[in-house]
């Protein structure tokens, strides 16, 4: 089969169209001929991780080592990149249940990757479901990282109808999963925070309003905030502080040390609180935002499709700045 695959860290230039071994899968795993995956932050990230000093990494040092361990420190160990996709089960396990040949799914692999391919093998239980019945391949691969991830992370903050949310780093695939999970599920008054190009992406999900952080700064507008939403963690809790309400709650997906001390020291004080949480996907959470999807609450704005040769071509163009909307890779 054909696969994107790595073997040196570096620009999008290392990434090359191979051929491989078709995979197979074992009792409990299911085959998935794979017509579509995103580009995300994350397979950037993977895909330069030898050249990513512990500063730059958003995550406490000790995170950075473990990191550096699982991607491998010399060369990359896990060499095809890709977590979230969509395709089409051609084979099952003896031991698999709920998924048969010819079911439409869509997936997220997680730290596991591998997804830059024609062909994966996927555990039944892990985070897979069937794919939404109103959306095509290309939009459902957009789909199940950023909005498991933003579903997971909103539950910790207990978001209620008609709280004031504002999300930092709005276009991208947790933000502009945030942004509409926040504002057509919870009920929220969202505001997104994103650069000039992903000004009419992150309106068209549903924000009430979008700022272009090079433009304007929020935390000078007099606006407060009962949740901000820190997918990057570019901000900081002195720097909003001001910017939310009496009780509200700076939420940080991205935290070094300091936002832990602040965390801890916020819960015990009271008042206006800091919260650093990882987020786990889980297979319920897809099951349920396939659930959103098909009634409409939920969607995909793709910007560029690209063909899997051209998977170089892709992760220039999502560094780029320029995109609007997803980039996903057609297999």
């Amino acid at each position: 089969m054909k696969a994107v695959v790595y073997s040196e860290y570096g620009g999008p230039e290392v990434l090359k169209l191979c051929e491989v071994a078709k995979p197979a899968p074992k009792a409990d795993e299911v085959l998935i001929r794979i017509h579509a995956v995103s580009v995300n932050y994350g397979d950037v990230l993977a895909r330069k991780f030898k050249h990513v000093s512990p500063g730059e990494f958003n995550m406490p040092l000790l995170f950075w080592v473990i990191a550096r361990f699982v991607f491998g420190p010399g060369k990359p160990q896990k060499t095809i990149l890709g977590n979230s996709f969509a395709g089409e089960v051609e084979k099952v396990g003896d031991r698999v249940k709920n998924f048969r040949a010819g079911d439409p799914v869509f997936a997220c692999t997680e730290e596991n990757m591998g997804a830059y391919a024609e062909y994966l093998c996927m555990p039944e239980n892990s985070v897979l479901s069937l794919k939404p019945s109103n959306m095509t391949h290309e939009e459902a691969s957009t789909v199940p990282y950023g909005a498991s991830m933003a579903l997971n992370l909103l539950k910790k903050a207990r978001l209620q109808k008609g709280q004031r949310v504002l999300v930092l780093g709005a276009s991208g695939g947790i933000g502009s999963a945030a942004v509409q999970l926040a504002r057509h599920y919870y009920g929220a008054e969202v505001t997104g925070v994103c650069s000039t190009g992903g000004e009419a992406f992150v309106k068209k999900l549903g924000a009430d309003k979008v700022i272009d952080y090079k433009k304007e700064d929020f935390t000078k507008s007099g606006e407060t905030y009962d949740l901000i939403f820190d997918i990057l963690g570019k901000a900081s809790f002195s720097k909003v502080r001001a910017s939310l309400g009496q009780n509200g709650i700076y939420l940080s997906v991205s935290f070094k040390m300091k936002k832990l001390l602040q965390m801890l020291w916020t819960s015990i004080t009271g008042g206006k609180r800091v919260i650093c949480v990882l987020a786990v996907p889980k297979s319920e959470d897809l099951i349920f935002i396939k659930e959103l999807v098909e009634t409409e609450k939920f969607k995909s704005i793709i910007d560029k499709t690209f063909p899997l040769e051209q998977a170089a071509e892709a992760h220039r163009y999502f560094e780029s700045g320029n995109k609007k909307g997803n980039v996903v890779i057609t297999c």
